[in-house]
């Protein structure tokens, strides 16, 4: 039975995050610090209404970032206004847990981040009230798997961040210590 290496990111955490975590909010056990439950990575593809040529290409440019096949998605109800009928394919969605979650959010935030133009990092705003973080990409190219010349056109993508548990001011931190570039606040600049 072949083992796999612990990733990076996961090393990190167990023994760095947890215990500046734990120092900083006061937390005893290191059960209780926040911790990665999954990551979901989500394309809507509303052109494959039109072209399914196009939900295709974005299903295979999502396996290809994520190392995981993705599920299709389907619209739930009809809409007459966007021409969409119910059960018909309209996107598709990865969830990445365990290992593949740490090996994937290493190389978003060590690789890809740092290709988007004009990058001054992630917005600090967009944690929902249960503390998942959630942040749209506006192209699939950010990431170094995929061939930008052999793109037909550009697909955006959610990524939501899902914590155990914690306050957004914890799970904040937490990603922070992971690595995630976020803004800094006008009063943090320097």
């Amino acid at each position: 039975m072949a083992t796999t290496a612990v990733p990076r990111l996961l090393k990190k955490y167990r023994e760095d995050v947890i215990p500046a975590v734990q120092k900083k909010f006061g937390i005893t056990n290191p059960m209780a610090v926040p911790h990665l439950q999954k990551i979901v990575i989500n394309m809507g593809v509303g052109a494959a209404i039109a072209d399914m040529k196009i939900l295709d290409a974005a299903v295979a440019d999502l396996s290809i970032i994520t190392g995981q096949k993705p599920i299709i998605r389907r619209a739930r109800v009809a809409i007459s206004n966007f021409k969409l009928r119910k059960d018909l394919p309209i996107g598709c969605m990865v969830t990445l847990r365990r290992y593949k979650m740490y090996e994937f959010l290493d190389r978003f935030v060590s690789v890809a981040l740092p290709r988007i133009r004009d990058f001054n990092g992630v917005p600090t705003k967009s944690f929902d009230k249960q503390g998942n973080y959630n942040l749209g990409i506006a192209e699939q190219t950010i990431f170094a798997e995929i061939e930008v010349g052999r793109l037909s056109r550009t697909q955006g993508m959610d990524i939501a961040f899902v914590f155990s548990h914690g306050n957004t001011e914890e799970n904040s931190e937490v990603l922070r210590l992971l690595g995630m570039p976020f803004r800094k606040s006008k009063g943090e600049e320097s």
